[in-house]
């Protein structure tokens, strides 16, 4: 297709999809100045995300773009720094102390929180938020439910919580919630772990310590809440249409305020349409439709882009950012399944694939062969260069899946690759991928697009034996990128639910590493034990890692403080448009 017709062509996709979505320039000249500082008051800001989220209950986020919708409603007691650094900051809590030992955390809230305005609430209007409401939230996190991911994380973890999630798989509620979880008053309370863990706050900077009233959820119900959100953030849900638009705007009674005294949010509003074509995305930002567009299109990024990171020809107007990010993306493996139980044959398609050739040509360079592991290179002081990956090695990959007794791919029917539809890189990434099995290993591979939602729900199911994903670190930690390859994380049913370990990978060996590292207090040696275990499970291969992701975002020159970060973590609270 000619250049001239594919604009065109993106043209008419713009108008057709996204035509009621655009905003109206005068949104973006409302803007007054703030009585102190260079900030502005007003404005929507625009972006797009390429599939709609599976849910905004807080429990149940398990995607990344429902996590970055959510950031905007809810809070926890702690925040990460959306600066390069991503360090914990104080939110809902004004400030802690962690015991000596490590093991008890006291919060002290605070006492300006109010919850937004719903008809949830008898008059309508939010109360104010309470130590109890924290409490509430985290009790739900460790209960036993099968839309409730958090207790993956919380449960071996807080004092009690395992006695409260064995307890309510019964449908039993221990009086008084879980144990280690204490309200001192309104405005303290108070936490003890099982054992001290250095990540704690980050894991209640995740979705899973997010705080909603008690009056949200008799209200709607859990599954209500998919399409609704009460919380306390600097934005409140004004409506959400499925698979086309979300209305966020301004919290009026956000508790926040910049270090001028001015009160935060700046913004008026955001917009988030759900348009799976990155052509027209971006022909929608040129048009200034769109403040920012996240990952370019990898059809263009040689002429948006040279490889020293230099914008080109028209492109040099607007704001680049690139960053390395804590995100692994690989295609896992059924290791209970009939096929891939068979260690040989999941090491020989590791060995298969080519991975710089990958990053090189179909990604443009926006990313980095994942060879040593799951853990990305970009995890500060993780010593990644002293484990041994997979590098392309097709002889090696030959020898294996004869041993393991297909001989150049014969006896083996064409193997399914499930994919989640809506982000076309997924789909570029797996034909290059499905021809690179055919090419070295003799191996027919069969695409299977389905939605974002049913996709996860298929895998999660075990149902599925060869599938696309993707691991979106939660805090910079090797441990972050272990934990879910644990083998506690593997239900006893066949059929249960497997969130954080959908592969049902089982290594004693491998759980007990991760255990030895997790009670050892010097850095240095704490990592050298993950790397130990990442050995491990990088040997068994219950996944294929293919590149770690390097984010890079455009945005509109007016866009102020919107940094980026390795978590992609977004927090638009601070951020304001100038006059343009």
């Amino acid at each position: 297709m000619k250049k001239s017709i594919y604009w065109l062509y993106c043209c008419f996709v713009v108008c057709w999809i996204v035509g009621c979505q655009t905003a109206d320039k005068s949104e973006k000249q409302q803007l007054v100045k703030t009585s102190k500082g260079d900030a502005y008051f007003g404005g929507i800001f625009n972006m797009n995300e390429e599939e709609f989220f599976r849910t905004l209950y807080p429990p149940n986020i398990g995607d990344a773009i429902g996590h970055r919708v959510a950031n905007q409603l809810y809070e926890g007691l702690v925040r990460p720094s959306q600066a390069s650094d991503v360090r914990i900051l104080p939110c809902l809590a004004s400030r802690w102390e962690v015991s000596p030992d490590g093991k008890v955390y006291t919060f002290w809230l605070r006492a300006d929180v109010r919850f937004h305005d719903d008809a949830c609430f008898p008059d309508g209007k939010g109360r104010l938020m309470n130590a109890q409401d924290v409490k509430y939230c985290l009790d739900r996190a460790c209960a036993s439910a099968s839309d409730n991911k958090g207790s993956n994380f919380f449960k071996d973890r807080i004092a009690g919580a395992t006695d409260y999630f064995e307890a309510t798989k019964t449908g039993k509620y221990p009086e008084g919630g879980v144990s280690g979880i204490v309200v001192s008053n309104d405005s303290t309370l108070q936490i003890t772990l099982t054992a001290p863990f250095p990540n704690f706050l980050y894991l209640l900077a995740m979705q899973y310590g997010f705080v909603y009233p008690k009056e949200a959820i008799t209200k709607y119900g859990n599954d209500g809440m998919r399409l609704h959100a009460v919380g306390t953030g600097p934005f409140v849900l004004k409506n959400a249409t499925e698979n086309q638009s979300v209305l966020l705007l301004k919290n009026e009674n956000y508790w926040g305020t910049d270090s001028f005294g001015n009160h935060l949010p700046y913004l008026n509003g955001i917009r988030i349409s759900f348009v799976n074509d990155k052509m027209a995305e971006l022909l929608n930002f040129k048009q200034g439709k769109l403040d920012m567009v996240y990952k370019l299109p990898y059809e263009m990024s040689d002429e948006i882009v040279d490889r020293s990171g230099k914008l080109l020809g028209d492109y040099s107007q607007f704001v680049l950012q690139e960053s390395p990010t804590l995100n692994v993306q690989y295609y896992g493996f059924l290791t209970t399944g009939k096929l891939f139980n068979k260690k040989a044959l999941r090491q020989a398609f590791c060995y298969a694939i080519d991975r710089q050739k990958l990053v090189d040509y179909t990604l443009k360079g926006a990313a980095v062969p994942a060879i040593y592991g799951r853990t990305p290179t970009c995890v500060p002081d993780f010593p990644y260069q002293q484990i041994k990956g997979y590098g392309f090695d097709p002889q090696k990959a030959k020898a294996l899946i004869a041993e393991a007794g297909y001989p150049d791919g014969k006896g083996l029917q064409p193997i399914k690759l499930q994919i989640n539809s809506g982000a076309k890189r997924n789909e570029q990434v797996a034909e290059v991928v499905a021809k690179m099995l055919e090419e070295n290993l003799g191996v027919k591979i069969v695409l299977d697009k389905l939605p974002l939602s049913q996709h996860f729900e298929l895998v999660e199911q075990g149902k599925t034996d060869f599938w696309r994903s993707g691991w979106m670190g939660d805090y910079p930690d090797a441990e972050n990128f272990l934990h879910f390859l644990l083998s506690k994380h593997v239900p006893t049913e066949a059929n249960g639910i497997a969130y954080l370990n959908p592969m049902r990978y089982k290594n004693p060996v491998f759980d007990a590493k991760v255990a030895q590292a997790l009670a050892t207090t010097n850095t240095t040696q704490r990592n050298l034990l993950y790397v130990a275990a990442e050995q491990i499970a990088l040997d068994d291969a219950p996944t294929m890692n293919l590149f770690y992701e390097k984010d890079r975002r455009l945005l509109q020159v007016y866009v102020q403080n919107f940094p980026q970060n390795m978590l992609e973590y977004r927090n638009l609270v601070d951020v304001y448009l100038m006059p343009h």
